[in-house]
């Protein structure tokens, strides 16, 4: 059965329509590569970019309380933990893939060490430090009780820094940047954190404003003469 579908592919791909389909997809993925070790790190840095990007999404919508209508908040807080491990995870495969390349091998300094990388080493840099930032809004998820939900609020900001830097760093030093499925992908997923990030802030803002808003006159006045009358009786 297998060696049949086999054939019937290999029958396919003869066709026009065969032909056809499979340059489409060597223009969308560049399936055609040999090196092993560079589909591994291609696939494993695409797939953590995706993993930050959920990530952030999630913690920008966890924070903005936009799920809390459909999602239990231990849930999407627990999700939210769960993606960024996973994310970190993903980052590791790529750069130990990395260093097992022949064909541009890395030195453990070069992959540690921002701006020491031979390949652009502007735009890798930037990805190094913003790897090391999702690393410390991540070892916080542990820390809270030690540092005060105060202190890990403020050290939780940096995740819309470390994606930035994902984003900037898989734009200009990913290989598979010209692949329109990719481009597709980084301007899709980049809109959606605009988006949440601009309700968020919209809903930071109202909140604030609703602490400030004055006592109306009305309620004042009728307060007040009963403030006075309990003052007389002592």
């Amino acid at each position: 059965m297998l060696t049949g579908a086999v054939l019937l592919v290999s029958v396919l791909l003869q066709t026009p329509l065969g032909s056809a389909t499979a340059k489409s997809l060597q223009s969308l993925f560049a399936i055609n590569s040999v090196q092993t070790m560079w589909y591994i790190t291609r696939a494993a840095g695409l797939t953590a970019y995706l993993l930050f990007w959920l990530s952030t999404a999630w913690g920008l919508a966890v924070s903005s309380k936009i799920l809390d209508v459909v999602l239990h908040r231990s849930f999407t807080y627990d999700f939210h933990q769960f993606i960024s491990l996973l994310a970190i995870g993903f980052t590791a495969l790529h750069i130990i893939v990395l260093m097992f390349d022949s064909y541009l091998p890395y030195s453990l300094a070069q992959i540690l060490v921002p701006f020491l990388s031979p390949y652009r080493p502007l735009w890798v840099g930037i990805g190094v430090i913003g790897f090391y930032l999702t690393m410390l809004v991540t070892i916080t998820f542990y820390m809270r009780s030690r540092i005060g939900m105060k202190a890990f609020r403020v050290i939780h900001v940096f995740s819309l820094l470390a994606y930035l830097g994902a984003t900037v760093h898989s734009f200009f030093a990913g290989t598979d940047t010209p692949l329109p499925a990719v481009m597709l992908m980084y301007a899709g997923s980049f809109l959606v954190v605009v988006f949440l990030m601009g309700y968020w802030i919209i809903m930071a803002v109202q909140k604030n404003s609703a602490k400030r808003v004055p006592v109306p006159a009305k309620i004042t006045q009728l307060v007040r003469p009963v403030v006075q009358n309990r003052s007389k009786r002592y």
